[in-house]
């Protein structure tokens, strides 16, 4: 009797984990497939992207009001390619990882660098542009200061974007200097082009941008301090819609969309504000 009843409780328990399983195991390449954001865009015929418009020349917002930059050209081709409109959501760069895993939006393109710790909340496509932390001086301080390390003492401000790479990167190789943050780059460049802040540490092109708008009263130290990927974001376990996405990016950079892109945004657009700064 005994052996029955071992027998018949090992039998319930396979039932069990069977049952508990079958739900997995239903799981077909169609199901998996047919819950992809790349099929929720298709199906709505709008691909919403997230980006912050402050972010020179990658999004901005130009003398219209319209959202324009590298980013959203980008942007643009890939709803062309899927075949659907496209929808710009503009975010605060706090609540953006928040915004797309609440599926605000489909995917994050707002320039953002490819960190460990974004990377345990989000899934990042293959970078599509690389990037270090520059140095936005004083034009007067051009010889006194010749890399970060001249910066790195007390008595010396530095100012950046609050809760970016510059901030980390100023915090861990300039601990001796003042760090100031704000919320938007223009204010934390702006403390240097009047001469309230020594440098200002930030993304190599945005240093580009604010070195030609402000040509007169700041130059820029471009030598890279950090390596910086950086990549479209997407919530975690989505491979269609990342397969996609990668996929795409080279189609992009094979063609020579991507390089037309960065030298409209990198190049013309940067030498336009130095024109204009005259």
């Amino acid at each position: 009797m005994r052996k029955i009843r071992i027998f018949a409780t090992l039998i319930a328990v396979v039932m069990v984990v069977f049952l508990i399983s079958q739900p997995l195991h239903a799981l077909t390449t169609e199901d998996i497939a047919k819950a992809s954001t790349l099929e929720a865009i298709l199906q709505r015929g709008t691909l919403l992207v997230g980006l912050e418009a402050g972010y020179q020349p990658f999004e901005m917002t130009d003398e219209k009001g319209n959202i324009v930059g590298f980013d959203v050209d980008m942007a643009k081709e890939m709803a062309k390619a899927l075949g659907v409109k496209l929808k710009l959501v503009n975010t605060a760069w706090e609540g953006i990882i928040p915004a797309l895993l609440t599926h605000k939006f489909d995917i994050i393109m707002s320039g953002m660098t490819i960190l460990q710790k974004r990377n345990l909340k989000v899934n990042f496509c293959e970078p599509y542009y690389y990037i270090g932390q520059c140095l936005l001086i004083q034009r007067k301080d051009k010889k006194k200061f010749r890399s970060w390390r001249s910066l790195n003492k007390k008595g010396i401000v530095i100012t950046t974007k609050l809760g970016v790479t510059g901030s980390f990167t100023a915090k861990k190789l300039m601990p001796k200097a003042t760090l100031r943050e704000f919320k938007s780059e223009n204010e934390a460049a702006m403390q240097v082009a009047n001469g309230i802040a020594d440098a200002f540490i930030y993304d190599e092109p945005q240093v580009r941008v604010f070195a030609a708008k402000y040509k007169k009263q700041c130059v820029g130290i471009f030598k890279p301090i950090t390596f910086e990927p950086l990549a479209w974001a997407i919530r975690k376990g989505d491979v269609d819609w990342l397969n996609w996405l990668n996929n795409f990016l080279r189609q992009v950079k094979g063609d020579g969309r991507w390089a037309k892109m960065k030298r409209k945004w990198f190049v013309d657009y940067v030498k336009e504000l130095a024109k204009k700064s005259k």
